[in-house]
């Protein structure tokens, strides 16, 4: 069956271009089963002061990717993939590509993790009367018509990674409502571009940049389950440069990685919400009714279907905890026992449940970059600790856990001043493979329960396979009801509970982490 379903195009392909890896992901006629991955790990750079990635990396990992699935898939059933019954491509949301009337880059890619744009984010938040956060699309392009940059007078396209990669596939200047919430807001009824915040953005540039409309630069929105062009020849080369790959597949709307998160756990309904895990961290709830004032903590954005989501979103996630699991694999190894990196999680995480409630005084931050909601414009690792801590790997490592959701933590307090209530809140993500460890110490972290589901581990690759899967589907169903009936009915679900001990502990290591960050502050100073 699987078989004869990729030789026949019975199936649906998402590739998501995360901030380390590059994921490729084949579902089937029934898209809760994985039929074959593939992924390729890349880093961002410093260029010119800026977090960027080349445009000949983005296109030499998602070829990466597909050639590891296209593998994969021959590997597995004897049968390498020459169409698919839909394509979808998402990637890390907000950020700043923008293109001149050639479609020629005109500076190098400005990702979500650049910190810059303080100015712009507090003029328009102001001008809008909503949240603008640092990393939005339109914070960047209005950055750069505040500091006079040249490029400002050629650009006549920005869109996002996931939007470049579509584009290039198929021709066509489009996103998926949720990623394009992350460039400019969105207007709850039209589930489109606000019009009047269009209108007074062109305003504020009129006495600089008056050749500016910016509702000309953005990409067309569509919702989840339209159609969105189809893979052209010129991008089935771009995708599979062997040659096998034919044109003329369907792909659905692009989107962004918190999109893919809440359709890989189930999430995109009212009262619902999810926590994704990797080198940021992020929450997102479903709303039922607009938010009552702005928060600084959160962004409005949408589901892909276009409702109303509040996010919490936190630059810095798990990469310094990876680090330092890196660390003690290097001492497995030169000790003459060396452990895989599974291996080694699973042991650390494990040992991070012997740890005293609050970290037995021992502090981690993870800041590698600047983190808004906890006002810093930049990071810089940190192990901290007073003289009478109890210093235990065990403590240790229950500290680099609660920093991972330490600033979640402090984001997620403004949702309780809105008053919105969750039915559900889910987990997602490589953090959460070690079963009953983060998902604990998130429950936590958030005073209520934390669902996983099996797919977990699957992440905003098979969210995205999902979305093409729904599109090509022909979208009869709301999304909601197509991800209840299609794709979880049955799905094996964990629940951790808060433990009391475990809040008492994670609510005493907070009040120190706050205090602890003007050490933070401190450093970035200093070094």
């Amino acid at each position: 069956m699987s078989a004869e379903a990729i030789s026949t195009g019975q199936t649906a392909l998402g590739i998501e271009l995360g901030s380390t890896r590059i994921k490729a992901c084949l579902v089937g006629e029934d898209p809760s089963v994985v039929l074959a991955v593939g992924e390729h790990e890349w880093e961002n750079q410093l260029v010119d002061g800026r977090w960027s990635y080349s445009l000949e990396e983005v296109w030499a990992g998602v070829q990466a990717a597909y050639s590891a699935l296209a593998a994969d898939a021959e590997a597995r059933y004897g049968v390498r993939p020459q169409t698919f019954g839909a394509i979808g491509v998402s990637a890390m949301m907000h950020g700043y590509l923008a293109f001149d009337a050639e479609g020629e880059l005109l500076v190098p890619f400005r990702t979500w993790r650049n910190t810059s744009t303080t100015q712009a984010a507090d003029a328009l938040t102001t001008a809008f009367g909503v949240n603008i956060p640092l990393r939005w699309s339109i914070a960047h392009l209005y950055q750069a018509v505040l500091d006079g940059e040249p490029h400002i007078a050629q650009t006549r396209f920005v869109t996002t990674l996931a939007g470049y990669v579509h584009w290039k596939l198929t021709g066509e200047r489009v996103l998926g409502v949720g990623d394009a919430s992350g460039m400019f807001p969105i207007d709850d009824a039209t589930r489109d571009y606000d019009s009047a915040m269009l209108a007074t953005f062109d305003e504020l540039v009129a006495g600089v940049a008056p050749q500016l409309r910016v509702g000309s630069l953005l990409p067309e929105v569509l919702a989840a389950g339209r159609r969105a062009g189809e893979l052209t020849a010129a991008g089935a080369v771009l995708l599979d440069p062997t040659g096998v790959l034919r044109s003329g597949v369907l792909l659905c709307p692009p989107e962004g990685d918190a999109g893919t998160g809440m359709v890989a756990t189930n999430s995109v309904a009212p009262r619902a919400g999810n926590v994704s895990a990797g080198t940021s961290i992020f929450a997102m709830v479903v709303l039922e009714r607009p938010l009552q004032k702005v928060h600084h903590e959160l962004d409005v954005v949408t589901t892909p279907a276009g409702d109303p989501v509040a996010m919490v979103h936190c630059n810095n996630g798990a990469s310094e905890l990876a680090a330092w699991v890196s660390i003690f694999r290097r001492f497995a190894e030169a000790a003459g026992v060396p452990v895989d990196a599974d291996t080694a999680f699973a042991a650390l995480f494990r040992e991070a449940l012997e740890g005293e409630p609050d970290a037995g005084g021992v502090l981690a931050y993870n800041q590698l970059a600047g983190e808004p909601i906890a006002h810093l414009d930049e990071g810089r690792p940190l192990v901290v600790r007073t003289n009478d801590s109890s210093f235990t790997l065990a403590n240790f490592m229950r500290a680099q856990l609660y920093g991972v959701f330490a600033t979640l933590s402090i984001g997620m307090a403004a949702l309780d001043d809105e008053g919105v209530e969750l039915d559900r809140m889910f987990a997602h993500g490589g953090v959460f493979r070690t079963a009953g460890v983060a998902q604990r110490f998130l429950a936590a972290a958030l005073g209520s329960p934390v669902s996983v589901a099996e797919t977990a581990s699957e992440g905003g690759p098979w969210g995205m396979a999902v979305l093409a899967a729904y599109a090509a589907s022909g979208a009869e169903l709301p999304l909601d009801d197509y991800l209840e009936a299609r794709v979880f009915r049955g799905a094996s679900v964990t629940i951790a509970e808060p433990d009391p001990d475990d809040v008492a502990g994670f609510a005493s290591y907070l009040t120190r982490y706050r205090a602890g960050l003007a050490i933070e502050r401190a450093a970035t100073q200093a070094l």
